[in-house]
């Protein structure tokens, strides 16, 4: 689907080809784990049964402190932006960009009228609650944001609830945060509804799994919509191995070892050749910071990257990546997000070797 010039369509995994490295899809490394493959794998002795959600949705309810009313199990989060297309009838639907495209191409697909708040780079893609528009009954927002890396403060977030507004909050990239703090996920806010996914931290992109948090009545209006059997018996199994105690704590690791690896990233694109900085946790940015750092090339880094990837803008990005592709790697070209153009790229966050051989070539390539 086309947009005012922007294909809403195209994701990061059309960027991937045969033999390329992958620095395009927001996948995690090396996932999914085999402990995790094990747990799939035997629940596939039981496919001739119809699958049953229970345990998987009081699983989910368990972890964030709700009730199995306000969870929905769905088929990735994709089909979560689907429902809501399906479930709601909004007078004035925003959407805040730039920002992952589905939830946009699905309420236009269900015939919706959509309205945009672009965010301003030069202000670090930071949300100023005062943009939206006052009659907006219908307000979706990433938390962390793809493809800006920006985590917005949950306060910020509130203050966008209102008692005749349905407030929809992305959180597929919020476990890759240590400690999730910016996370709404089970919180009693009136008409709000928080999308999960496990995708991106285990791996599980072709298996389609992901959960909706909402009121029981969101809930409900959702499902009406939804297919019987939506989440498949290997789904479900996913589902309950990525909630246990020992899972969270991985993922936790992960998360940590993952802001390891994007201070790597951040370092070689800005300043190729300096050694690497102790890893930190950065603070949430809760004033516009106007932040922008420079790197060789004209290379700009706006805001505080907090997700598994890096947005940069670089003059010229769109041949810069395309001869990137001829030595070998992929990334996610940026002028298919409202609010962007072809000088933006999206970096996938990748452990040390790979990230390396990424920057040796980016600098022989800007030289």
């Amino acid at each position: 689907m086309r947009a005012d010039g922007f294909d809403l369509d195209h994701h990061g995994d059309v960027e991937v080809g045969d033999g390329l490295v992958d620095l395009a899809v927001n996948v995690r490394a090396g996932t999914p784990p085999a402990w995790l493959i094990d747990e799939i794998s035997s629940s596939l002795t039981e496919l001739a049964a119809y699958p049953r959600a229970d345990a998987a949705v009081s699983a989910v309810a368990s972890r964030h402190g709700c009730q199995p009313a306000q969870v929905l199990l769905t088929a990735g989060a994709a089909e979560a932006f689907v429902l809501i297309a399906r479930a709601f009838r909004p007078r004035h639907a925003v959407v805040v960009h730039p920002q992952f495209t589905e939830p946009e191409a699905a309420l236009r697909s269900a015939g919706h009228l959509v309205d945009r708040v672009i965010l301003d780079p030069a202000n670090g893609f930071v949300l100023d609650p005062k943009a939206i528009p006052a009659d907006a009954d219908l307000v979706v927002i990433g938390n962390p944001t793809n493809p800006t890396s920006v985590l917005h403060p949950a306060g910020i977030l509130r203050d966008l609830a209102r008692p005749d507004r349905i407030l929809v909050v992305d959180e597929a990239f919020m476990d890759a945060v240590p400690g999730e703090p910016e996370s709404l996920a089970g919180a009693a806010i009136p008409g709000l509804i928080v999308i999960r996914s496990l995708t991106k931290t285990w791996g599980l992109a072709g298996l389609r799994v992901g959960y909706v948090l909402a009121s029981p009545a969101l809930i409900d209006q959702l499902a009406s919509v939804q297919p019987h059997w939506p989440v498949s018996t290997p789904a479900l199994a996913a589902v309950l191995a990525c909630t246990t105690p020992a899972a969270l704590a991985e993922s936790t690791e992960a998360a940590h070892a993952l802001t390891h690896h994007r201070t790597h990233l951040l370092t070689g694109l800005l300043h190729p050749g300096s050694p690497l900085p102790q890893p930190t946790v950065a603070p949430a940015t809760h004033e516009p910071s106007g932040v922008v750092r420079h790197g060789p090339g004209g290379l700009q880094i706006y805001g505080e990257p907090r997700a598994p990837f890096v947005l940069v803008h670089l003059p010229g990005a769109d041949a810069h990546r395309e001869r990137l592709r001829e030595r070998g790697f992929a990334i996610r070209r940026g002028d298919t997000f409202p609010g962007l153009s072809p000088d933006w790229l999206r970096i996938a966050v990748r452990p040390e070797p790979t990230t390396d051989a990424f920057l040796k070539t980016w600098h022989d390539l800007l030289a």
